[in-house]
């Protein structure tokens, strides 16, 4: 066996502490389980981390750049109408490479036992809200406007997070076109929703309704 078979590596411990935090929150990110489950010695872990505590420092920094960086990169996406741009951060609901649910909750609940994990969710909810203001400031909405239907979008998919409000595709899907109009005062054109149901995959009535039925001159 190799050393660094031996030792393993520091992504392997990150996902195990990962994995035991989304199943069990942080009292499981313990170094003697993570290395039952990794298969690996209590002391390959000391090759890659000072001690526990920074462990758990590269878990928040995971989370921030992936849910945080997620919601920021979609908003700031380029986008010919507010409706596309919302779209766009309709993605990160929809597609756990850009934005992991799971993970939030479990910060979420991690917050609920630590006054330090509480300010860097704070902090992150500060700097979303921020990014999808300044993604309606680009269309022309006011601040105060801004910051209302930036609030509304963001804190409408945390509360299906921390309620773990679960739907089927298809009624999400169903959901998206109404949800739209609400939060941008706009109705989505048909181009607009086919361009999102096309990139996630999606061709059930909803997607059907939008086809165009016959070519434009």
């Amino acid at each position: 066996m190799s050393e660094t078979s031996r030792r393993g590596s520091s992504d392997v411990w990150i996902t195990a502490a990962y994995e035991a935090l989304l199943e069990n929150g942080v009292d499981a990110v313990k170094i003697q389980p993570l290395a039952r489950t990794v298969g690996l010695s209590r002391t390959s872990f000391y090759w890659f981390f000072e001690d526990r505590e920074e462990l758990l420092a590269a878990l928040v920094a995971l989370w921030r750049q992936k849910n945080t960086g997620g919601i920021l990169r979609q908003a700031e996406a380029y986008a010919e109408t507010i409706v596309e741009a919302v779209l766009n951060v309709f993605d990160c609901w929809l597609n756990a490479d850009l934005f992991d649910s799971p993970f939030e909750f479990a910060m979420r609940s991690w917050s609920l036992q630590s006054a330090d994990i509480l300010a860097e969710v704070q902090s992150a909810d500060q700097l979303r809200i921020a990014a999808l203001t300044q993604m309606f400031q680009r269309f022309g909405y006011s601040e105060t406007a801004s910051d209302v239907h930036a609030r509304a979008i963001y804190l409408v998919q945390i509360g299906y997070i921390s309620m773990q409000t679960h739907e089927d595709g298809p009624s999400r899907m169903e959901r998206i076109k109404d949800y739209v109009t609400v939060f941008t005062g706009h109705t989505p054109q048909p181009r607009e929703l086919e361009r999102f149901f096309a990139r996630h995959r999606y061709t059930g009535p909803v997607a059907a309704d939008r086809q165009p039925t016959a070519a434009t001159p």
